[in-house]
């Protein structure tokens, strides 16, 4: 066995794409690459920017010295699969195929595998994804939706609410595997999964259409009128789509995604500015309030991570509506890619047998 495993992890999300470079539990370079909106406009799909983002990839680790050969694996954040428990998985070319295609829906994450294959096919060695955003262990009671064809959908962002849910319990010496916790994932989706003894077994579908609306997702909307929106023949289907996810919540209203953006013109004085960053902490509340009915009250914790956590005018008004069910604990941004490494590297050490993605719906 080597003395030291060098570990390249890559989380494309829907502002920003990271990468890491680890050598074996120890992080030695972290890079976060933003994209506007402008950036992303000239692709119609996410797999379009396959390209762009695998080159600004390229060039950062150009200039961090760390040549593409010298990895001993690569590790993708995971997509839009067919569900799948929680590890890691090794990527083979039905998953890519299934990115590429855009078969359960379209994510940024889907560039984790792609990208992930390319590089280790230079470096010639593995490459994984870890706890794709499909991990489902939902309840059947929460897949109901009020229609038998539209079942609700486990799709959130399991890498971090896992990693910091186990982060946050051992903090505050609880056991992950008897817990129940809220757990709020605020970036450019929002996720808020109900986490009961190890499992989550409520969440929204953070990609395409329940919940919170976010810095560029419409989230839960009106279905009456939504019906008549689609039928007014004033947007084509890819319009529509796009109306729903990047180009809908905060870019809908104020023209960015940046959360930052929207803080500053509300301090300014920019009174529509300041209500569409109320809103959005108020349908997070909601959200979070909602899940405590799941857990029927009793709740260990409630936890806020991702980037937007990093905003604590935005965090307070979050505490302030929730505060009352459970202690409210801030975790800013995130753990995926530690986490992702670490998946990468029980398997290189030989301590966890990488999975096979072999869905049956595939």
């Amino acid at each position: 066995m080597k003395d030291a495993f060098r570990i390249l992890a890559i989380n494309p999300g829907s502002t920003s794409t990271k990468i890491s470079v680890f050598e074996d539990e120890r992080e030695v370079c972290a890079v976060k690459l933003s994209h506007s909106v402008e950036d992303l406009a000239p692709f119609d799909r996410i797999v379009d920017q396959y390209e762009y983002r695998r080159e600004v990839i390229v060039s950062e680790l150009a200039k961090a010295g760390f040549p593409v050969s010298s990895f001993d694996a690569v590790v993708g954040r995971g997509g839009v699969l067919y569900p799948l428990e929680g590890g890691t998985y090794a990527v083979d070319e039905t998953m890519l195929d299934h990115v590429r295609r855009g078969v359960q829906g379209e994510h940024p994450s889907n560039l984790g595998a792609l990208i992930a294959d390319s590089f280790s096919r230079e470096a010639d060695c593995p490459a994984f994804i870890v706890d794709p955003v499909v991990v489902d262990e939902m309840m059947p009671l929460a897949r109901y939706s009020g229609l038998p064809q539209l079942p609700r959908r486990s799709i959130l962002h399991a890498l971090n609410q896992k990693a910091v849910a186990r982060q946050a319990c051992l903090d505050a010496g609880i056991d992950y595997e008897r817990a129940r916790l809220i757990v709020t994932h605020l970036g450019g989706g929002i996720s808020v999964g109900a986490h009961c003894e190890g499992r989550i077994i409520d969440v929204n579908n953070a990609l395409n259409g329940d919940g919170p609306f976010s810095p560029e997702r419409s989230g839960g909307l009106p279905v009456g009128d939504l019906i008549a929106l689609c039928f007014s023949g004033r947007y084509t289907l890819d319009q529509l789509k796009k109306l729903n996810k990047g180009s809908g919540g905060l870019v809908a209203y104020l023209g960015t995604n940046d959360m930052r953006e929207a803080n500053r013109r509300m301090k300014a004085g920019d009174e529509e500015a300041g209500r569409v960053y109320q809103a959005m902490a108020y349908q997070v509340s909601k959200e979070i309030a909602s899940l405590s009915a799941v857990l029927e009250g009793r709740i260990d914790m409630i936890i806020l991570t991702g980037g937007i956590a990093y905003d604590e005018d935005f965090t307070a008004l979050v505490r302030n509506r929730v505060g009352f069910l459970a202690p409210v604990r801030i975790y800013p941004g995130e753990m995926e890619m530690q986490a992702l490494a670490l998946g990468g590297l029980r398997v290189l050490r030989g301590l966890e047998q990488p999975r096979s993605y072999s869905p049956a719906a595939s």
